[in-house]
Order: C-alpha cells, then structure tokens, then sequence
C-alpha cells in the first residue's frame, strides 16, 4: 500500500482554515509535481498523498478531507471502485476526477460524475503537467468546490443568521417568445448540465444549442451522457445539420458551433475561426449567430464556468429583445460567466440550477408566438 507523508502545510490566509486535499494517485511523480502546485497556494494544504483507493479510505477514517483529487486506473482498489465508499464515508466530499484526454478516459470520468462525483479534470502526460494551464484549472476546481462543500454544510447556519441572499438587478423577459435556447457552460458544467437536462425533460418546443468547454476527446462522450440523463437526444453538432426541436446540439471540442436560418429552418454551421475569449469552442459565437437566426428570440441559460465568455452575446440577445437566465453563485463551482452576466444586469432570472429548468420551460411558453 502506497502511502506518502504530507509536508507540513503552510498557514493559510489568516483568520481562515486552509482546504484539506488528498491525492490519490498511482504515480509517485504525478503526487509529487500535483502537491507542489496546491503547497505553492497559501490557502491549500495536502493532508495525504496515496497510491491507491484502499489507502485514501484509511485516511478519510483518520482525518477530515474537503476534496479528493482521485485518478481513475490505479491497482488494489481503483478511482471508480472507491468512489462510492468514500461518498458512504463522507456524504459531503467533494472528489475531482483525473481522466486521462482519452475517449475512455472521458466515458469513465463522466460516468463519475453521474454516480457522485463532483467535477473532472482531464490530467495531462507527466512531462506537460507542470502546465499553467492544468495548474490553474485544478486550483480553481479545488477552491470552488471547497466553497460548494462549506455552502452546503453552513446553510442552516445562514438562515439562522438570517442572511439574505444577494439581490440582483433583474429585466423584464423578452416579448415575443423564443424560438431557440441557447445554453453556455465551462468549469463545472457537465454536473450542473445533468441536473438541468433532467428538469427539462422531453418534448422541448424549440432546438437547444450547447458550447461546453470540454477538449475534444471529451465532447462527443459528453453528448453521450446527457441523453442518457434527460429526456432529449443530444449529439455533437454537425456542419450543416437542421436542428430540430426538442433535440441538444452540442459544440464539437476545438470547434465554434454557429447557427443559420434559411427558408424557416435553422442550421448548424461549425467554423475554425480563432479562438474568442482564450476559447474554442465559445460561447459568444454561438450566441451571437443564433441571435441573428432567430432575430432576437433566443433564450440565453448561461451556466457555471470561469471567464467572461458569453458577455458580449448576451449583451446583444438582450439588445435584440431576447431573454437571459443564469445560475445562481451558491451552487456554481465558478461564477465567473453567469455572474458576469448578471452583474451586466442582463439577467430576467438568477437561479439554483436545480430550479432553472422550471423557469426555462416558463420562458418558453411565454410571450407573443
């Protein structure tokens, strides 16, 4: 049993309990180069570092954890075994997958994701882990679920306090009713797209279009996943496809999904056109066709994520007479894009996601056909 001494943590930042992280991973070098970035953040502390599933359920027994950062394929007792017995052990953990950017390693990190856990990042070779680009993702992750468990565990304490949540500038919803539901996520959105495909439901009266971004290895498994959770069938976007009503297209990885109208009909049109917003797909390309093909009558959910991406769209949905709802702070992992949203003021609604479909199925019933 593979077992690694945690360094002693620095403090965190004053007044505040550091977030207690455990790796579990088969890879000495990956544990050793993954603790060495939470160590670097003054606020996280490594209190376990193992080598496989049985070891990470002794240490949950010994000490408390507030997120597991657990890698799929490990010997003795591997990521998808595990994960269960360490929700029985402790309901309120939040566990962060490390997949392999594999088309397996997304089918079973989305699988977790179904059966508990909390979020997934995909895990680079040993030689490019030390990129910015995954270091800052895996901070972000950790902090933002930390904060989703401690939310959890502290409602109760806020309604004693009776602390209110935070009130928003909100808009009249648009006039006519949409013709369209546009749909913008990132980091910890395939968790929060579950939830709310699952309150949509079957027989939606318009065609959905989705930017997830996910790398490409992931996309197509991810369309996968969320028709088996809801009531739609979901599929990667192809070029040219007539988007039907009551069906999801998603935004292939690496590949900006717009939307075109001709002769009543709406289709997808996917480009190679640079990034926006350090991304592609993004959002704001897609928003801002499909606002064109619908002459304003798009409805805008902008989901969890970190970044601005979709500000912009949004912004000319609005202008154009669309409508925009977005998911609350307290159960976002990051509320960077929807609550850049409704900091612009361009929201009708701010929302738990577990209540946004409710009103989405509202919106889209309202108005002047």
């Amino acid at each position: 049993m593979s077992l690694d001494v945690a360094p002693t943590a620095r403090a965190g930042r004053a007044g505040a309990e550091p977030i207690r992280v455990m790796l579990c991973d088969d890879s000495l070098a990956i544990r050793g180069a993954i603790s060495r970035m939470i160590e670097a953040e003054g606020d996280l502390r490594v209190v376990a570092r193992v080598g496989n599933g049985a070891a990470a359920l002794e240490e949950l027994r010994r000490q408390k954890v507030d997120v597991v950062i657990l890698d799929i394929e490990m010997p003795v007792m591997d990521g998808m075994t595990v994960l269960p017995q360490m929700l029985r052990a402790d309901p309120g953990l939040r566990v962060i997958m490390a997949s392999t950017l594999t088309t397996r390693g997304a089918d079973v990190a989305l699988q977790a994701l179904r059966i508990g856990a909390a979020d997934y990042i995909p895990k680079p070779s040993a030689l490019a882990i030390a990129q910015d680009s995954f270091r800052e993702e895996l901070i972000l992750k950790i902090r933002g679920q930390a904060r989703l468990r401690q939310m959890s565990g502290s409602a109760s304490r806020l309604v004693l306090n009776g602390a209110p949540p935070p009130a928003h500038a909100l808009r009249p919803a648009g006039r006519q009713r949409p013709a369209m539901l546009a749909i913008g996520s990132s980091t910890g959105g395939p968790q929060a797209l579950f939830t709310l495909v699952q309150g949509l439901g079957r027989n939606l009266p318009v065609p959905v279009v989705l930017t997830q971004h996910m790398p490409r290895s992931f996309t197509a498994i991810l369309a996968e996943h969320i028709s088996r959770v809801g009531g739609m069938r979901c599929a990667e976007a192809e070029h040219g496809l007539i988007l039907e009503r009551g069906a999801i297209y998603l935004a292939p990885g690496d590949r900006h999904l717009c939307v075109d109208s001709s002769q009543g009909q709406f289709r997808a049109r996917l480009t190679d056109e640079p990034p926006e917003n350090y991304c592609r797909p993004s959002v704001d390309p897609m928003l801002r066709s499909a606002n064109t093909a619908t002459a304003g009558r798009l409805l805008v959910a902008m989901l969890t994520g970190m970044g601005h991406d979709g500000l912009s769209g949004t912004r000319a949905v609005i202008d154009a007479g669309g409508t925009a709802v977005a998911q609350d702070e307290a159960s976002s992992v990051v509320w960077g894009m929807p609550g850049a949203i409704t900091q612009a003021g361009l929201c009708h609604a701010v929302l738990p996601i577990d209540r946004m479909a409710a009103k989405i199925r509202e919106l889209l019933q309202a108005g002047a056909a």
